[in-house]
């Protein structure tokens, strides 16, 4: 499928060259070009063969660069084509808890492997043809970050309702023998894919040459789960097990291999109310958006920030929003501001997600509409700081379509969005 340029940058390559908008990419080097994978890759070398469509006419365009030029192509798309949606009816599926009357994007189920590659996203490969195996394995894209759930094929077509979900656990195996670097993540359910199953599933993924890291995450579970599954939400006995689990899986992976591998996310320990891992342990943080290792992460870059910021030049008084898991880091990191710089006056306010229900804690889930309603009439400061984690990417609109100015507005206050890491956040507090 050949594929319409929308643009082209000024003074670049293609540019040079007089290739148009409207012009269709069809080829470079001789490699069909079909979507972002094919360009981005075959972009990157220092001769280039382009061959595009001018109406009816083909015309090639030989091309030197450097390899850290880009070429100058542009396309209406990111991709280049339609992002690929999901195939699996996973009875965990975060989506399938949405109420009605969102925005209409927040119910696109991806399962793309170029968002793999371009963003880091999580991929079932039950979307992916042999072509995107094949082609994975050419480019040597790495890594692959892949949501397996359990390596257990019949559990996984039960968990994922497809009968193909526990075929494609033998695509890992093909992109391991290829060199490809591999990041696991298991979503887990109590009573699924916990217990002796989630003990398999870890040495299962801990076998395979290329595997970086492997992260448990528990099951998100809203107040809208009607005609759903039953599934209960993890408590601090089924937390701790998962825990004593992947410690015991972890002790045996650093005697085999010198690297742990496995790692529970920090709501694990929350819910089983026991001390997070020490920040050395995570590494390079490698699942930090899974929210593993989060935690401790904040609280390093927060005590090394105290150390070497200077306290507000003016009295400030200031007011901090979060969700419910975050409330007692946040809570401790402000206490301790507090008492190295007296003129901070700050209040950290605990959002409860009266939106999707009291067992979401999670900050990135917060709604606009639960901050104004528990905030309306107090007295919040100068500034209220809220992380852009609960904003989308343009950090214009939460979840729920309420806006910053509606914030701001509604509460009579003035708000800055922080970066949701200890070193920003103790800037925020500062400035």
């Amino acid at each position: 499928m050949a594929v319409i340029i929308s643009g082209v940058e000024k003074k670049s390559p293609a540019a040079k060259k007089r290739i148009k908008a409207g012009d269709t990419l069809l080829k470079i080097n001789g490699n069909d070009i079909v979507d972002v994978l094919d360009y981005r890759f075959y972009q990157g070398e220092t001769n280039l063969t382009v061959t595009v469509l001018h109406g009816k006419k083909e015309k090639t365009y030989n091309i030197k660069k450097s390899e850290d030029t880009e070429l100058g192509l542009l396309f209406d798309s990111y991709l280049m084509d339609a992002q690929h949606s999901c195939k699996n009816k996973c009875i965990f599926c975060f989506i399938d808890q949405l109420p009605q009357g969102m925005r209409e994007t927040l119910y696109f189920k991806d399962d793309d492997s170029r968002l793999s590659f371009l963003f880091g996203n999580y991929i079932t490969l039950t979307n992916l043809t042999e072509h995107e195996i094949e082609r994975i394995i050419k480019m040597h894209i790495s890594p692959v970050n892949i949501s397996v759930h359990t390596t257990n094929p019949e559990l996984r077509c039960k968990m994922m309702n497809n009968r193909f979900a526990g075929d494609t656990l033998s695509i890992i195996k093909r992109f391991d023998d290829a060199g490809i670097r591999l990041n696991f993540q298991l979503v887990l359910v109590p009573g699924y894919n916990d217990g002796q199953e989630l003990k398999r599933s870890l040495r299962d993924l801990s076998g395979y040459k290329n595997v970086e890291c492997i992260a448990s995450v528990p099951v998100g579970l809203t107040k809208f789960r009607e005609g759903l599954a039953e599934i209960e939400p993890f408590n601090k006995q089924t937390a701790t097990e998962v825990i004593n689990i992947t410690e015991e899986i972890a002790k045996e992976n650093k005697e085999k291999f010198g690297n742990r591998l496995v790692y529970a996310a920090d709501e694990f320990y929350l819910k089983a109310e026991l001390d997070m891992p020490h920040f050395e342990e995570y590494g390079d943080f490698p699942q930090l958006d899974n929210g593993v290792g989060m935690w401790s992460l904040f609280e390093k870059e927060a005590n090394d920030a105290l150390n070497d910021t200077e306290a507000p030049t003016i009295p400030r008084k200031i007011s901090v929003v979060t969700g419910v898991a975050a409330a007692p880091l946040l809570k401790a990191t402000v206490d301790k501001a507090k008492n190295k710089w007296h003129n901070l006056e700050c209040e950290v306010h605990t959002i409860e997600n009266n939106f999707f229900g009291e067992k979401i804690t999670v900050a990135g889930l917060v709604t606009g509409q639960d901050i104004i309603a528990q905030l309306k009439g107090k007295n919040l400061g100068d500034t209220l700081l809220v992380p852009s984690n609960m904003l989308r990417f343009e950090r214009d609109l939460f979840l729920d379509d309420v806006s910053v100015e509606d914030l701001q507005r509604e509460l009579s206050v003035t708000v800055k969005i922080t970066e949701p890491d200890g070193y920003s956040f103790i800037c925020s507090l500062a400035e």
